[in-house]
């Protein structure tokens, strides 16, 4: 039985909880168990080593796990694993760095619209990228983006992306204070926090 010692909710705390991967809690259940890193990359959570070759790299499977992720309503695993993305008689509970939501890229379609791609998934898993609505936080110099509401709403924005980005922000009340306006392709935005506290929120309350 694997002994995993697995943080809660991003404060530092740590806890033990027991499992075994593939284990059957009952007949026709199998349990398996995930871990997402803030670079958006899906583990094994027991895996040794967590870096780019021990990850999941296929982009269908990706997509076809990142699609059925929501919140952990089941009675099982609930503070070490507030995610699960169930396949068939199949549980797939998920822990996070963050958020189990971490975007990657920006793509243009043909029509010149800009999608937000996330999961290392390519276009197979995409939002709308709203350039208004793009979050730093002043006290990780983290970045945040809406993201599909099953899972919270809130995705973050992986680091080498979120470097990028910081070059467009201003902070007009301070650099203490939230970034006012964010520049993308030429347009300058005046930035929406107001989503961002509404989603930390309801995330809190729910203690996820």
């Amino acid at each position: 039985m694997f002994r995993n010692f697995s943080p809660l909710r991003g404060f530092g705390v740590r806890s033990v909880v027991s499992y075994v991967q593939g284990q059957s809690p009952k007949s026709g259940i199998r349990e398996y168990f995930y871990y997402v890193d803030h670079q958006g990359m899906l583990f094994l959570d027991d895996a040794r080593m967590k870096n780019f070759t021990s990850c999941f790299k296929e982009k269908k499977f990706l997509a076809f796990f990142f699609r059925r992720l929501k919140r952990n309503d089941t009675d099982r695993y609930t503070e070490d694993f507030p995610y699960l993305s169930l396949c068939g008689r199949e549980r797939n509970f998920v822990r996070c760095d963050d958020l189990p939501i971490v975007f990657t890229h920006v793509l243009q379609t043909p029509e010149n619209l800009n999608l937000f791609s996330y999961a290392h998934a390519g276009d197979l898993l995409v939002v709308p990228f709203q350039p208004d609505k793009i979050f730093m936080s002043t006290n990780s110099g983290r970045v945040y983006h809406p993201a599909p509401e099953t899972t919270g709403g809130i995705g973050l924005v992986r680091s080498k992306l979120a470097i990028e980005f910081s070059n467009s922000f201003e902070f007009l009340k301070g650099e203490e204070s939230d970034p006012s306006h964010f520049t993308w392709k030429g347009t300058r935005y005046t930035l929406d926090s107001d989503w961002y506290r509404d989603k930390i929120s309801n995330r809190e309350g729910t203690k996820l």
